[in-house]
């Protein structure tokens, strides 16, 4: 399409001769522009898949994909037997048996918070890997007895706790007595401290033997829900149907990840469109930035034009020079951003660790964003969009002003010449 003609002649407008350099820097700077732009969109949307993945993991990781719950909130009484069943289901990797409530927690040196007491045996909780991988300090082998848990590490944090040190809990369903409720108190030795990397479980998640937690609770041989864990989270929805088929009788009620996250990965997903959106603007802007260096090269390269036409090139001949012309810096500045943008990707922690020494600030607070550290996924379908949407805008910016270049007329161009 582009013959050597063309290709010797487009080149060398691109290169700025004295009195000429005011097109090549605006040029310079549409070639920055598209460049910015793609690698601008090419790490947010990765950071955006980052953090849903990055957050879907956590999440399931300690919830479950699917949770079995009793039908209006009832509690499960022959859980062991419905989990055997639940765990017979093709697809399901585990069923673990789980006594949760929610109480007020103090250490020893004062202190005071709320959080979620998980009683849950020892061989479930060493399957849950997010915990089991992430312990900082004891092990899930020491969570025996009556009177041992397991912490956060925000929640050791929080009340000043190590391993062996005391923490207490209180609990407003207390029991009642002549002179009213009285809180149920209970200390217990911590055995372990985890740290999952997810700042909200961190901070409020306790396990304890689910024996122990049915004491505590004062519901013997009761469980408020079963955590299932399937080979394919988005397989979800026929795992679900599975259940409630092996449970025709029983009075359950099961809930997905994605029914339980709905609104929380809905809001991740607008809130990625629309970064989407907005940041594609950029390529857009450096595209009408293309336009005008173009149109300005062509008004300056107006003499040249018509002796061009006068030797015989024709207007496809002249058309194509400043297609090329156009199109080089579309695909040079496309081709940077998408460099820029994948080794950016892939030294992101690095960077936002490095910028937060050379600052003194944080740029990324766990307490905020629920995560320690800035996640990115590249989505190489995704990537092949933006460079070719990029590839598309740069070509589409070229055709006005390459096609007013062929229409110029050697005649009125060298009239006054």
């Amino acid at each position: 399409m582009f013959g050597s003609f063309e290709r010797t002649v487009a080149g060398r407008y691109l290169r700025a001769r004295k009195g000429e350099r005011f097109v090549s820097v605006i040029a310079i700077f549409s070639l920055i522009g598209i460049a910015l732009g793609v690698a601008t969109l090419i790490i947010v949307m990765s950071v955006m898949n980052g953090f849903r993945q990055d957050l879907l993991s956590r999440i399931l990781g300690l919830n479950g994909d699917l949770g079995v719950y009793g039908a209006g909130g009832t509690q499960i009484t022959d859980y062991d037997a419905t989990a055997r069943t639940i765990r017979g289901i093709p697809g399901v990797i585990n069923a673990a048996s789980v006594y949760q409530g929610e109480i007020l927690l103090t250490g020893a040196h004062g202190g005071a918070t709320g959080g979620v007491v998980r009683g849950i045996s020892q061989t479930d909780l060493e399957a849950q890997t997010s915990v089991s991988n992430h312990m900082l300090a004891g092990s899930i082998d020491a969570m025996t007895g009556d009177d041992a848990v397991i912490i956060g590490s925000g929640l050791a944090q929080s009340l000043g706790l190590t391993v062996g040190g005391n923490i207490t809990f209180v609990s407003p369903q207390g029991n009642a007595t002549a002179i009213g409720t009285i809180p149920r108190i209970r200390a217990y030795k911590v055995v372990g401290i985890f740290n999952v990397g997810m700042q909200e479980y961190d901070s409020t998640f306790v396990f304890m033997p689910i024996d122990a937690a049915q004491t505590f609770f004062d519901a013997p041989g009761k469980a408020t829900q079963i955590e299932v864990t399937v080979k394919n989270h988005d397989d979800v929805s026929g795992v679900n149907q599975a259940i409630r088929a092996a449970l025709p009788s029983k009075p359950i009620s099961v809930v997905d990840w994605q029914q339980s996250n709905d609104s929380f990965f809905a809001a991740v997903t607008v809130e990625r469109n629309v970064m989407f959106l907005i940041l594609t603007l950029i390529i857009v802007v450096a595209a009408f930035n293309v336009i005008s260096s173009m149109i300005m090269m062509v008004k300056d390269k107006t003499r040249d034009i018509a002796v061009l036409r006068t030797l015989g090139a024709s207007r496809g001949a002249i058309m194509r020079i400043f297609l090329m012309a156009g199109a080089s810096i579309g695909v040079t500045g496309t081709l940077i951003g998408f460099v820029l943008g994948v080794v950016f990707c892939a030294n992101i922690e690095r960077i936002r660790q490095a910028l937060e020494h050379i600052t003194g600030t944080t740029l990324f607070d766990p307490t905020v964003y629920f995560l320690e550290q800035l996640p990115a996924v590249l989505d190489w379908s995704e990537v092949t969009t933006v460079l070719i949407m990029a590839l598309v805008l740069s070509l589409l910016a070229t055709l006005y002003p390459s096609w007013r270049a062929a229409r110029t007329d050697p005649v009125e161009a060298l009239r006054h010449e």
